[in-house]
C-alpha cells in the first residue's frame, strides 16, 4: 500500500487532473495480475527496474554534485553541516530517525521468498545483509549531497511530498516529468516485490495452521501462485484511496520498530541463553553486548515515536494478540510453528 500511495503522489504531481482512485485501482489491478502469473516474472522485472534505478540515482546525483560545486546551497562539497550544525538538537533527531526507520523497512521481507528459492539457506541471509547495507550506503550519499545542495525546505511547498520539487529544482521540467514517470514504475517493481512477499507470507502461515488453510493455503494449480493471498493483498492495497502517508507510515514504524527491537533481543534469547554461547568474551561481545546495543538504540526510538503510531500500532497489535487468543485457545494450546519445507 505504501508503494502505491508514492506512485498515486507522483501521479498527482504529472496530472492533478485525473482523480487519484483512477491511479490507485489501475495499480493494483496491474500488481495483483502479474503476481497472479508467475514469481519469475515480477523477479525478472525488479531486476531491470533496479539497474536502471540505480543509474537514475546517479544521474540525479551528478546533477546535484554539479549544481553545488557551481555554487547552489552550501556551496561546497566538503561539509558537516549534512551531520551536525549548532541549531541540531538530539530529540528532533532522533524522532527524525524513527521517521528514517520507514526507508529501512523491507530488506527482511526477501525471507519470505525462501521458499522459492535454490540453497535458501546460504542465500537468503547475505541477501537481506547485502540489501540493507547497500540501501544504506546510497541512503547516506544522497542525503548527503541532497542536505548540501538543500541546506532547508523553504524552497519546498509541500515537504512531505518534496521529491517532485527537488528533481524540478536540480534538473528542470522536462527531466522532472521524466523521471517522476520512471520513479512511479520502480514504485510500481517495489510494490510488486513487496505483494509477492506478503502474499507468500502468509500462504506459510495458512499452510501451518495459523490461518484457515483452505483460504491461504491455497495454491493455483496452473500458476503455481498463492492465489486466493495474492488476490486479499491486492484488495487490502486499496485502501491507499483514503489513507494518506502520513499515516501509512505512522502504522508501519511502530510494526518497524517492534520487529527491530525483538530481532535484537532474539539474538540474546537464541544464542546467549538456549545455546549457552555464554563463555568466553568473543561470546559476550556477540550475543549480549551487540545485540543489547541494538536493542538500546532502537529503545530510544520508541520514546520519541509519533503519537498517532502508538496508537494505530496497539491497535493493530491489540487485534493480533485477540486472534492469537483465538487460535490457541486462550493461550492454552502452542502457538503454531513454522514447517520447513524443501
Amino acid at each position: 500500500m505504501i508503494n502505491i500511495l508514492l506512485a498515486k503522489i507522483y501521479f498527482e504531481a504529472l496530472v492533478p487532473s485525473i482523480p487519484s482512485w483512477v491511479f490507485v485501482v489501475a495499480l493494483v489491478a496491474f500488481m495483483t495480475a502479474f503476481n497472479l502469473r508467475s514469481l519469475k516474472s515480477v523477479a525478472n522485472f525488479n531486476t531491470v527496474i533496479v539497474v536502471l534505478q540505480v543509474v537514475l540515482i546517479a544521474v540525479i546525483l551528478g546533477m546535484v554534485v554539479y549544481g553545488v560545486f557551481e555554487g547552489e546551497g552550501a556551496g561546497t562539497l566538503a561539509s558537516t553541516r549534512p551531520f551536525w550544525s549548532g541549531d541540531a538538537h538530539v530529540i528532533p533527531m532522533i524522532t527524525g530517525a524513527t521517521i528514517l526507520c520507514f526507508s529501512f523497512t523491507g530488506f527482511d521481507g526477501i525471507s519470505n521468498l525462501s521458499e522459492e528459492t535454490k540453497d535458501a539457506e546460504r542465500v537468503i541471509p547475505r541477501a537481506i545483509f547485502l540489501t540493507a547495507l547497500i540501501g544504506g550506503l546510497i541512503f547516506i550519499f544522497a542525503t548527503y549531497f541532497l542536505q548540501l545542495y538543500f541546506p532547508d525546505i523553504s524552497r519546498f511547498k509541500d515537504p512531505d511530498a518534496s521529491q517532485p520539487e527537488i528533481m524540478l529544482y536540480v534538473a528542470g521540467k522536462t527531466f522532472q516529468v521524466g523521471a517522476l514517470i520512471f520513479s512511479t514504475i520502480t514504485v510500481l517493481a517495489s510494490g510488486m516485490a513487496a505483494h509477492a512477499g506478503v502474499a507468500r507470507l502468509m500462504y506459510v502461515m495458512g499452510r501451518d495452521g495459523v490461518f484457515p488453510k483452505s483460504f491461504f493455503g491455497y495454491v493455483h494449480p496452473k500458476w503455481r501462485t498463492p492465489a486466493m493471498n495474492i488476490i486479499l493483498v491486492g484488495a487490502i492495497a486499496l485502501l491507499a484511496i483514503n489513507f494518506d502517508l502520513v499515516m501509512a507510515t505512522a502504522l508501519i514504524n511502530f510494526g518497524a520498530l517492534v520487529a527491530f527491537t525483538f530481532v535484537n533481543l532474539s539474538v540474546i534469547s537464541q544464542f546467549w541463553i538456549r545455546e549457552k554461547r555464554n563463555k568466553t568474551l568473543k561470546d559476550h561481545f556477540q550475543y549480549l553486548f551487540l545485540p543489547m546495543c541494538g536493542a538500546l538504540t532502537v529503545g530510544a526510538l520508541w520514546v520519541n515515536l509519533e503519537e498517532s503510531s502508538m496508537v494505530l500500532g496497539l491497535i493493530w497489535a491489540g487485534i493480533g494478540l485477540i486472534y492469537l487468543a483465538c487460535v490457541t485457545k486462550s493461550f492454552r494450546n502452542p502457538v503454531p510453528q513454522y514447517e520447513d519445507v524443501a
